[in-house]
């Protein structure tokens, strides 16, 4: 496949990122400084692979804390506060909503509904990364060209 073909599946990715909601206007602002050059190369690459990191081990410890017989609520709610802040750096829009919305569960206290919040905000999460990680493998096909 050429570079540009290359680049217009790029493209077509994310713009269909941002009509779907699952990006909002903070990744496009990361996307600039990284197009600028301001922030040297690979800015976008290194925030998502630490958000991706960050995001997947904070789920797993929602996940652990809500498998407790009787789960700390107060524990959940910080760890959803800390990946929706996550969320946020990479302007990962429907994780962050998803985190909104699971307040509502954690503030009634309900371990179902908890539960429930947590399958969707993985789906989401999921979502998301397989978008990113496609993403980040066109931009290293199409650096693999060599410059424009």
């Amino acid at each position: 496949m050429s570079a540009a073909a290359l680049r217009a599946q790029l493209n077509a990715l994310v713009t269909s990122m941002f009509a779907t909601g699952t990006v909002d206007e903070y990744f496009q602002y990361l996307q600039s400084m990284d197009e600028d050059g301001s922030t040297g190369p690979g800015l976008v690459a290194e925030v998502i692979n630490l958000f991706i990191g960050n995001a997947n081990g904070i789920i797993n410890d929602i996940a652990g804390l809500l498998n407790e017989p009787v789960p700390d609520f107060d524990k959940v709610d910080d760890l959803v506060h800390r990946l929706k802040g996550c969320s946020c750096s990479v302007g990962a829009k429907k994780v962050n909503l998803s985190c909104m919305h699971f307040n509502q569960y954690i503030e009634a206290r309900s371990k179902e509904g908890c539960l429930m919040a947590l399958a969707l905000l993985r789906n989401e999460f999921c979502d998301v990364c397989n978008k990113f990680q496609t993403m980040m493998q066109l931009e290293q096909q199409i650096a693999a060209y060599g410059p424009n």
